[in-house]
């Protein structure tokens, strides 16, 4: 089967990355990158010969598909004129800046047949994969996403540059809608959002308590999530997942013991089996893990979130 014709648009500190990836997997054939920056794109051209362009006039005749990775406020208008060229897409989280914005995108994404997926990259943790059959009915969820300072993802507040990863995965995992939402945040190293406390009540009554920090000294991810007999701890980042089950006997009159599974998964690489599964999804034609219906419902959330926030400033 022939090769996917496939490029990366913006080519900044993560879209390099997806470069590299394109050029590695064997169903992709990279033909370019494409960068405003001259001097950024042909470095990224060169270490993997290929070509370098600086406009998607010149880039879109020749590819079928590509990642865009480029500040979000640019993500609607590079990822329409994409769409509207029959390109399938893999968006950059946070997917656009409005909800009118996405919504617009699935609907070009549909009328032209085309791929749209969404760069929640958590959701390819082999950590978070690994419990698709034992997540099915949170009762209560926590989470915390902590990590220092980073400029390039200031573009944004951490409810969407950091908090909304766990948002979609929350989201996912409930199945149920927002019902109530409570949110408090501060600014302490730029002037938007950098620390924040949410908690979100759904339909069915699981609640999920949400925090997010990009003024840490340490990196930390992880989530615990709370079943009628299980209780599950995720740590993302060290690929680690506790499953602590009701057993038969007692520990106390009255109260179960548990028993406890301990699993630790290798690294891995999150960022191509991401890549694989867009490739895979356009070659079969299959949904994307976290399609355009996802991206929008986590932004939604995030935006709501960030607007309660800045009505309590």
């Amino acid at each position: 089967m022939a090769s996917i014709k496939t490029a990366v648009i913006g080519v900044g500190y993560l879209g390099k990355f997806h470069a590299q990836k394109y050029a590695e997997l064997p169903s992709s054939d990279l033909i370019a990158v494409c960068d405003n920056n001259v001097d950024t794109a042909n470095s990224i051209a060169n270490e993997l010969d290929i070509n370098a362009v600086d406009s998607l006039a010149l880039l879109l005749p020749d590819v079928d598909a590509v990642s865009i990775v480029v500040p979000t406020q640019l993500h609607y208008d590079i990822a329409k004129q994409c769409l509207l060229a029959g390109k399938h897409v893999l968006l950059e989280k946070p997917m656009t800046t409005t909800l009118e914005q996405a919504k617009e995108l699935i609907a070009l994404a549909n009328e032209h047949q085309c791929v749209l997926q969404i760069g929640h990259l958590e959701r390819f943790n082999p950590a978070i994969l690994a419990l698709e059959d034992t997540l099915q009915q949170p009762l209560f969820i926590e989470s915390h996403r902590i990590a220092p300072f980073n400029p390039r993802g200031a573009d944004v507040n951490v409810i969407l540059d950091l908090m909304i990863h766990d948002i979609d995965i929350i989201l996912d995992i409930v199945n149920s809608d927002v019902t109530d939402i409570d949110a408090k945040g501060v600014a302490v190293l730029s002037k938007d959002i950098d620390i924040a406390n949410v908690r979100l009540q759904f339909e069915n009554g699981c609640v999920a308590n949400v925090t997010a920090s990009r003024a840490g000294m340490k990196s930390e991810r992880k989530m615990r999530v709370f079943q009628h007999d299980t209780y599950v701890s995720v740590d993302f980042q060290n690929k680690k997942v506790g499953i602590h089950r009701k057993g038969d006997g007692e520990q106390f009159p009255g109260v179960a013991n548990i028993e406890s599974q301990e699993h630790e998964f290798e690294q891995g690489d999150a960022l191509k089996s991401e890549i694989e599964s867009f490739l895979d999804c356009i070659t079969n034609k299959k949904k994307p893990k976290v399609d355009g219906q996802s991206g929008a419902r986590a932004l939604h959330t995030a935006i709501e979130i960030t607007r309660l926030l800045n009505e309590t400033k």
